[in-house]
């Protein structure tokens, strides 16, 4: 199995309808808030280049 992470904040309308995909179709994720761990928010900027969520992990490639 994958291993698929996402990163999100809790007001992200785009974050909640990627998860409600994940969990329509089985999909087991984990979820990374960037809002209270700051680590998993500067891991995500360097390794995508990216301020703005959902960032989509999939056994180590990225979907902005």
């Amino acid at each position: 199995m994958k291993h698929v992470g996402i990163y999100t904040t809790p007001v992200c309308v785009y974050c909640k309808k990627a998860k409600d995909l994940f969990q329509k179709n089985g999909i087991q994720y984990e979820e990374y808030d960037v809002i209270k761990d700051v680590k998993r928010r500067e891991d995500m900027i360097t390794k995508t280049g990216q301020m703005g969520v959902p960032v989509i992990e999939i056994d180590g490639q990225f979907v902005v």
